[in-house]
């Protein structure tokens, strides 16, 4: 089954330097075991939220708006698509990942045709 993985965090959270300085090197190392694994088919890191642009049509009118759909503390700043053999591999593959220790990961389902 396909899923996406988004993770989210809050950017203004209080992590030690030292925490900041390790999170990439962990990052690419749960990268690296999920694609080696054949099960992280593509990811991205997305800019901040506020370089968000939020599209609307109610109507005839387009409505157009500068920062994201909800304002909330977490914000989604990546994704990866996985290809998991069940929900329970998904979780397996998301407690992994280094952010799930201070944000917080969504597993969600590609809808089948």
């Amino acid at each position: 089954m396909k899923y996406v993985l988004f993770v989210c965090v809050d950017r203004f959270i209080n992590l030690s330097a030292e925490q900041r300085a390790e999170l990439p090197a962990a990052v690419e190392g749960w990268v690296s075991e999920m694609e080696s694994r054949g099960i992280r088919q593509f990811g991205q890191e997305l800019e901040y939220a506020s370089d968000a642009t939020t599209v609307r049509v109610r109507g005839d009118e387009l409505l157009v708006a500068d920062g994201p759909f909800a304002e909330t503390k977490e914000q989604i700043g990546g994704f990866d698509v996985l290809e998991c053999a069940d929900l329970d591999e998904a979780i397996e593959v998301a407690a992994k990942h280094p952010v799930a220790k201070f944000g917080t990961l969504e597993i969600r389902p590609f809808r089948q045709a």
